[in-house]
């Protein structure tokens, strides 16, 4: 279980509480590889497990609770077991699941774990592009020649990240759409808080084709 296995509990060895390692590893079965979001526990920490998906220093470097005083995972296993439970990013008014993909391994929004330097280094390549008003992140990129890269939103996702494209006014605000990241024009009503920066609570609802009529959308174009 620990080196990416998943197996039936009728297969596990009593004394040792192992998996016999046969079986696929690092499995991602039942999970949304854009949002890293599973429908399963065991899947999710199997998935979260991948080298290729979970970057050790970066995993040993997030916090247990967002507490100033709390600890940071022992291990990339520790940082799985845990994120893979349910968190207060997979769920919204703290009485509901988002969606069946509530059992999430992604680095935390804005963790300080998640430095801009390695955040940047997954940007290499990627034309990230303001749009227009209401206009789609496909729209976007198709208008400059390039395709939308879906995998990469999650990176733009962050308000640090938003900061050095948008002004956002002084304000970042976690919100819940498909239109994300974005940032709301100077026009919208003021219930919507003009001018201010939004990243998606839901990484699940992270899409290339959502758009709003009072958002200009942040995006990844390639």
């Amino acid at each position: 279980y620990s080196q990416g296995y998943v197996c039936d509990g009728l297969l596990m060895d009593p004394q040792s509480r192992c998996c016999p390692g046969k079986g696929v590893k690092y499995s991602c079965h039942g999970c949304n590889l854009l949002s890293q979001c599973c429908n399963s526990y065991e899947f999710c920490v199997s998935c979260c497990l991948n080298p290729a998906r979970t970057q050790k220093e970066q995993a040993l470097k997030v916090k247990i609770a967002k507490q100033a005083t709390a600890g940071t995972y022992a291990s990339v296993f520790d940082f799985c077991a845990g994120r893979c439970r349910h968190n207060s990013e997979s769920v919204v008014h703290e009485n509901a699941y988002l969606s069946e993909f509530h059992h999430c391994f992604s680095l935390p929004l804005n963790s300080s774990g998640a430095s801009n330097s390695y955040l940047e280094g997954i940007l290499n390549g990627i034309n990230v592009i303001v749009g227009r008003q209401s206009e789609s992140c496909n729209s976007v990129c198709k208008s400059n020649g390039q395709s939308c890269v879906p995998n990469k939103l999650l990176v733009l996702n962050q308000c640090d990240i938003m900061q050095k494209y948008l002004s956002c006014k002084g304000a970042c605000l976690a919100s819940m759409g498909a239109d994300q990241p974005a940032e709301v024009v100077d026009d919208a009503p003021k219930n919507l808080n003009p001018g201010a920066c939004l990243f998606t609570q839901a990484q699940s609802m992270l899409s290339c084709d959502g758009s709003h009529p009072f958002t200009r959308r942040l995006c990844p174009c390639a």
